[in-house]
């Protein structure tokens, strides 16, 4: 049971047929049919005028932050924050963007925190040029932003002239969660991302969402940084499979997620948390406890990650059951049962 991350999924028979049926040309030279329809139907969910496929999430990040902040600007965002914490710095070297950030236990936050923060132009202090927000966030456990809080964020960077970067590597998961449409948030950010090859199960790809002229702006960055392709239809055939066919199927994984937190906290009920809004479970592994409890899960066949010396985390996908779930806790239960908690 591998429960590392949602991006070991695996894609499906059906995946695969559409996959190798594909109609392709050069995405280069925007001719790919494929590319083309998924990009398209990519914008009318997140509500955006336009989208750009390409092979990664943290390109797509990359590519939404520097149509909003040049060299010598700075990004609000979460402390935890995936471009922060999981990009290896590429945004300050390649774009010479730097990060403000605030801490919260979660990842969720309010505007007040968000405005406390924001600098203006100054000869002496580095001035704001954009907020990003993580809808779910990843090392806050998959947590949700709610939908009037990113709308109070929005309003007040449309007021302030700043941009609002969503990543919306799992926005997915949060729409199922609160029963709201893609667009309920990411029409509200300047620019947004949207991963395919996570819980929605295709082999590779995320999209940048945004207006027609930042996305045109965004697909010359692109080929600039080594990053066009051919005939990527036939990975686009899998994320459009996805995107008709995994959505709904979210939920799944966010029951699987809750069930393997109740299994654990029947035997650790110090080690689980209280709340498992999505699929992303964070448990405590008791102090400096976490590399060697993991290893020891991974001796018995349930692979985890490792977040911090404390933090173990376990994400539920697709190809991953129920009954799996059951085992895995069970097993992470017994072991952080028998852990030091002091």
């Amino acid at each position: 049971m591998d429960l590392r991350s949602d991006t070991l999924t695996q894609p499906t028979e059906q995946m695969r047929q559409a996959m190798a049926r594909a109609e392709v040309g050069d995405d280069v030279y925007g001719e790919d049919p494929t590319v083309v329809r998924l990009e398209e139907r990519a914008a009318e969910l997140l509500g955006q005028e336009a989208a750009l496929f390409c092979a990664s999430g943290s390109l797509a990040n990359l590519l939404g932050l520097w149509l909003l902040a040049g060299p010598g600007r700075e990004v609000l965002c979460d402390a935890q924050a995936h471009i922060v914490r999981a990009e290896l710095g590429a945004h300050a070297l390649l774009h010479g963007i730097t990060t403000r950030t605030w801490d919260s236990p979660d990842g969720v936050v309010e505007v007040e925190r968000v405005a406390a923060l924001a600098a203006d132009p100054s000869p002496h202090l580095m001035s704001t040029a954009a907020v990003e927000l993580e809808n779910t966030h990843n090392f806050g456990g998959g947590t949700v932003q709610p939908v009037e809080t990113v709308r109070r964020i929005a309003s007040w960077c449309a007021e302030h002239g700043l941009g609002l970067h969503l990543d919306g590597a799992r926005l997915g998961n949060a729409a199922v969660a609160a029963g709201q449409p893609l667009a309920a948030w990411a029409g509200l950010a300047t620019t947004v991302t949207f991963c395919l090859s996570k819980g929605l199960g295709a082999p590779i790809g995320s999209l940048l969402a945004s207006s027609r002229d930042n996305v045109e702006r965004a697909r010359v960055q692109r080929k600039r940084l080594g990053a066009g392709w051919r005939q990527a239809g036939l990975m686009a055939a899998g994320g459009l499979w996805a995107l008709e066919h995994n959505l709904e199927r979210l939920a799944d994984d966010h029951a699987n997620a809750r069930l393997l937190a109740q299994t654990v906290a029947e035997r650790a009920p110090w080690a689980a948390p209280a709340d498992v809004p999505t699929n992303i479970v964070v448990f405590n592994s008791g102090p400096h406890q976490a590399s060697l409890i993991a290893a020891q899960a991974a001796a018995e066949g349930v692979k985890l990650s490792v977040l911090g010396p404390d933090l173990i985390r376990a994400v539920t996908h697709l190809g991953v059951e129920a009954e799996q779930c059951r085992r895995a806790g069970a097993i992470l239960g017994r072991l952080l049962a028998q852990a030091p908690t002091a």
